[in-house]
């Protein structure tokens, strides 16, 4: 008995200890199963992002796959990396054109076009654009690759498999430029700028043999820099006699204000200690540039300084001086057009280009046409011969020895710069006694405007040579008929001015055309007419 009794309170200890252990491990039961719950309903929670989300709305394949399964971290992810202002996109823009579709343009069979649009207008017909470029070898003022004026007033030349000059596989590297180097394009702001070079051609957009059109746009011009000197000043050299550089101030359109050189050249002998005393005659040439050598922009020369030397030493010609005076660029026109009514229109071609009978004789049906001119700028004939008087003259009489008086002084040009050599003559036969008009601009469309100008002229020059070929704008156009009827016209007039065949000399030329090779041709003629031995 007294065992037992001792042994009840341990079991009951352990029996309470058993309940409590049972009880606690039900409870922790219960307390799993109700987190397992919770975990189940609504997701465990995780400060790092799950697979596939650390790189945001870009996490890859398991991210998406994570979204598509309703993994709301990805989600979540996305959202942090968008803006919350950001528009909706815009639709996706269309692909480019693959390469395969896109070629060079100097492979087309076809050829391609090239447009420029001269921001500051101040190319025109008588101061064009050239393609300058590695297929010329770089020259600025190549025949072959001048291009054409349209009526919209843009340029175009069409090229056809280019390559370059140096190495046949280099890409074609160019800029634009109006005959030389110091009249090349240059930026907005004046800097030079870098070489030009051609897109490729999507050839899918192409109709079958479609030529492409590439355009340009030339901001500036080199020679628009403050003190740029005009175009014309190119180098001259001559192989008979001795050429002068004299420069003078102003002129009209481009050279005002600004600083010419005038080309001098002296006959030979003209610094022989035995000539020290002697003075000379003086012929004053329109377009002077072109006189002595071929610059860029010229497809000829006049071959002045050979002609003229040939001739003195066969003692055919009494030796005189040559000046020649380089035209003001792409105001030309105005500077050398007499004032006339605005139904006239002058041809505008610049000596030391090709001829051009869209710019020189414009289609007789269409008086309107007529050359591209400098806005606003009206003709300056007037104001270019007084400068001419008041300037250049007595500049030149100051600096070399120069016989003066009507008889000694001479005045001639080609084309337009025949024109104003007659109307300087015309005008002032006290001051221009001997006028050589080649090719003189007499008629343009309906007008004639030899008779208009000159219809009241009672005084003329005392010796006038004129001179014109029958096919000036082609063999077989009958512009050319129209141009040589209207010289003819004027030589009538001197004839009923009574002028002698002492005093005026008139040569038509068969089948000869309006360049620098024909002049040249005639120039002996021209000379010994003017200035033959006496």
């Amino acid at each position: 008995m007294p065992l037992a009794l001792a042994r009840g309170p341990r079991m009951r200890t352990q029996n309470v200890l058993l309940t409590a252990f049972l009880l606690f491990s039900l409870v922790m039961i219960i307390w799993l199963t109700m987190g397992i719950t919770y975990g189940l309903k609504h997701g465990p929670r995780m400060d790092a992002p799950p697979i596939g989300a650390g790189a945001g709305a870009t996490g890859g394949a398991n991210a998406l796959g994570e979204l598509f399964a309703g993994n709301k971290a990805n989600a979540s992810a996305k959202e942090k990396e968008q803006p919350k202002d950001l528009a909706p996109a815009a639709s996706t823009p269309p692909s480019p054109a693959p390469a395969a579709n896109l070629v060079d343009p100097t492979t087309l069979e076809q050829g391609f076009i090239i447009l420029v649009n001269d921001k500051v207008k101040k190319s025109s017909a008588s101061d064009p654009i050239y393609f300058a470029s590695n297929v010329t070898g770089w020259n600025p003022g190549d025949a072959a690759f001048k291009l054409t004026p349209q009526s919209d007033m843009k340029w175009r030349i069409h090229l056809t498999k280019p390559k370059s000059k140096g190495n046949p596989n280099e890409p074609i590297e160019f800029k634009f430029a109006r005959g030389s180097w110091d009249t090349c394009e240059v930026n907005a702001d004046l800097s030079d700028m870098g070489n030009r070079t051609l897109p490729k051609i999507d050839i899918l957009k192409l109709k079958t043999g479609e030529i492409p059109t590439i355009e340009f746009e030339v901001a500036r011009w080199a020679d628009e820099r403050p003190n740029a000197k005009p175009k014309g000043d190119a180098p001259a050299t001559v192989s008979i006699g001795t050429l002068k550089r004299l420069q003078v101030q102003g002129g009209v359109g481009n050279a005002l204000g600004q600083t010419r050189d005038l080309l001098v050249w002296l006959p030979p002998g003209y610094d022989d200690a035995a000539n020290a005393s002697t003075t000379y005659p003086v012929l004053y040439m329109h377009d002077g540039q072109n006189l002595f050598s071929k610059p860029a922009t010229a497809p000829a020369e006049w071959q002045m300084d050979e002609v003229a030397g040939a001739l003195f030493k066969s003692q055919l010609v009494r030796p005189f001086i040559v000046v020649g005076i380089p035209h003001s660029g792409s105001t030309r026109t105005a500077e050398y057009l007499p004032p006339v009514t605005t139904e006239i229109v002058s041809p505008g071609r610049a000596s030391g280009t090709s001829f051009n009978p869209k710019h020189d004789i414009p289609d007789p049906k269409n008086d309107s046409k007529g050359p591209e001119q400098t806005p606003g700028l009206p003709p300056q004939g007037d104001a270019h011969l007084q400068w001419l008087r008041t300037e250049v003259m007595p500049r030149v009489e100051r600096a070399f020895r120069v016989a003066t008086g009507p008889a000694n002084t001479g005045i001639g040009g080609s084309s337009l710069g025949g024109l104003i050599s007659l109307y300087a003559g015309a005008k002032f036969p006290d001051t221009f006694g001997l006028v050589l008009a080649e090719s003189p601009s007499l008629r343009f469309g309906k007008n004639e405007f030899g008779k208009t100008l000159f219809a009241n002229v009672t005084v003329w020059p005392t010796k006038v040579y004129l001179a014109v070929g029958t096919a000036e704008a082609g063999a077989g156009n009958r512009a050319s008929d129209d141009y040589a009827n209207a010289v003819k016209a004027l030589d009538a007039t001197l004839t009923e001015a009574g002028l002698s065949a002492t005093r005026k000399k008139f040569i038509v030329d068969e089948g000869a055309t309006h360049t620098e090779d024909a002049w040249a041709k005639r120039l002996p003629e021209a000379l010994r007419f003017l200035f033959g031995a006496e």
